[in-house]
């Protein structure tokens, strides 16, 4: 059977069903959430929530589209005309891989909270995903994933880092006065 990208298998599930995902780094500043509700008022939702069926708790976990689920819950006037039902294409991905896809989606149009995209590189981490993993799959370079595990501070995700010299020692011990000598010549000024 073919590939079906899941935007064309979307379904109407009510907002109660849905719930956050406890990772997302994404913030929206307050103009910016305003312009979201004069969209979604003016042009109803055009995009659908992305989420993960988590069988056991018969939810579906929002991977993208939490500002989008957001609304509906903030304006009752959103609320009652879509009838309390959000448009939600659903992926089956294990958690690393909703993570990537959720900073993948974040990345293409927003920006992220340093604190909580650290935490995310160190779970991702924990977890068991190498730097390349992590680059591949977030779209980050190597030196933004350091920066992010510096912020975290935390020993275990340096584990594998090889570190380069900074600088090294020369053996050979300086004289002073050659450095500073102490009869120093007068320069010609001629």
């Amino acid at each position: 059977m073919a590939y079906v990208s899941p935007v064309y298998q979307i379904i109407s599930v009510p907002i109660e069903k849905i719930e956050p995902n406890a990772y997302n780094p994404n913030a929206v500043a307050p103009p910016e959430l305003k312009l979201l509700y004069d969209s979604i008022r003016e042009d109803g939702y055009t995009m659908p929530i992305v989420c993960y069926y988590d069988k056991e708790q018969d939810l579906y976990i929002i991977v993208d589209g939490f500002h989008r689920y957001r609304i509906m819950l903030d304006y009752p006037d959103i609320y009652e005309r879509e009838g309390g039902r959000l448009p939600v294409s659903v992926i089956d991905k294990p958690i690393d891989c909703r993570m990537a896809s959720t900073i993948r989606h974040n990345r293409a149009r927003g920006s992220h909270d340093v604190d909580l995209m650290s935490n995310i590189i160190k779970e991702l981490h924990d977890l068991g995903r190498s730097d390349a993993w992590i680059s591949k799959h977030l779209g980050m370079d190597k030196d933004e994933i350091l920066r992010l595990k510096q912020i975290t501070g935390l020993a275990s995700l340096f584990r594998d880092v090889e570190f380069g010299q900074a600088w090294t020692a020369v053996e050979e011990e300086f004289q002073d006065d050659l450095l500073f000598p102490e009869n120093p010549e007068p320069e010609n000024d001629l």
